[in-house]
């Protein structure tokens, strides 16, 4: 349980990066919707323990490292906020696998 509530943090984290990144961008409201509403969709499920939304986390957060990954290679003013991106993508993938991964390399009773 305590691995959603970090997951929902994580995720706010990664919607305020975005809405900081994106904050003076002409396509403003249409990058608000695209990146900073997913993210902030899935803490909510995340904070109620919602299986669906930690497993879109997890997929969407493959898609988030990637992004990073481009911006951080192709754009050398952004690549703080890529960086950051990068960095939170990676938490939020471990966050929502840590009890997957718990349960299957956890001890076997003997």
């Amino acid at each position: 349980m305590a691995s959603h509530r970090l997951l929902a943090i994580l995720l706010l984290v990664l919607a305020t990066v975005y809405a900081h990144w994106f904050r003076d961008d002409a396509h403003r409201t249409a990058a608000m919707l695209f990146f900073v509403a997913p993210p902030v969709l899935m803490a909510l499920g995340a904070w109620l323990a919602s299986r669906q939304a930690v497993f879109w986390s997890g997929v969407f957060g493959l898609g988030w490292f990637c992004h990073g990954v481009m911006i951080a290679w192709s754009h050398p003013e952004a690549r703080l906020h890529a960086w950051m991106v990068l960095v939170l993508a990676i938490a939020i993938i471990l966050a929502g696998s840590w009890p997957g991964l718990r349960n299957k390399l956890g001890r076997t009773p003997r």
